[in-house]
């Protein structure tokens, strides 16, 4: 990697750093190149990117970020994962963690919070961001559903009363 590619991939990490939400470092030494590949698959089907850089451009782009807190654990043989959804990338980290052992979650930030390997582990355990809005969207329903029931309920009452009255007038009349 000469210079001018070094300074495009740390910007381009930078500008990744701006948008995203979510950053978790990862540690895979002794993985294979079909192990990998299957983890970015995962990743990717995930809505999250994997990558592996060089520690130092790495630390050049956390740099001035709000994920700068992760300098620490930016040692060895360590890979970045990130998303928007937090979610997300906990859980292909997490999940793809459980079935290799070769691949170590080190931690992550959310944001400008750091989180350790638990914190990471923790956050994959809640419900994914489309499960959270359609949950809210559930609950905004309810409301309209229930009220609309209870106006419904008299007329339909009302409407049985009168059939049994009606019914009782005819059984007199026979």
């Amino acid at each position: 990697m000469d210079r001018i590619e070094k300074r495009e991939f740390v910007a381009e990490l930078s500008s990744v750093f701006a948008e995203t939400s979510m950053v978790v470092v990862t540690q895979n030494k002794g993985m294979t190149v079909a192990e990998v590949t299957e983890l970015r698959r995962k990743m990717r089907e995930a809505g999250a990117s994997f990558k592996v850089a060089k520690n130092r451009l790495a630390l050049l782009a956390l740099d001035g970020t709000r994920f700068d807190g992760i300098s620490p654990l930016l040692k060895g043989p360590t890979a970045l994962a990130w998303s928007t959804d937090p979610v997300a990338v906990a859980k292909a980290a997490v999940d793809f963690a459980k079935t290799n052992d070769k691949f170590v979650l080190l931690g992550g930030s959310l944001g400008s919070r750091v989180l350790d390997a638990n914190g990471v582990k923790a956050l994959s355990e809640l419900p994914s961001l489309d499960a959270l809005r359609a949950k809210l969207l559930g609950l905004l329903q309810a409301p309209a559903t229930k009220v609309a029931g209870v106006l419904q309920a008299p007329a339909g009452q009302l409407a049985r009363v009168f059939a049994a009255y009606a019914d009782s007038k005819k059984g007199e009349a026979a």
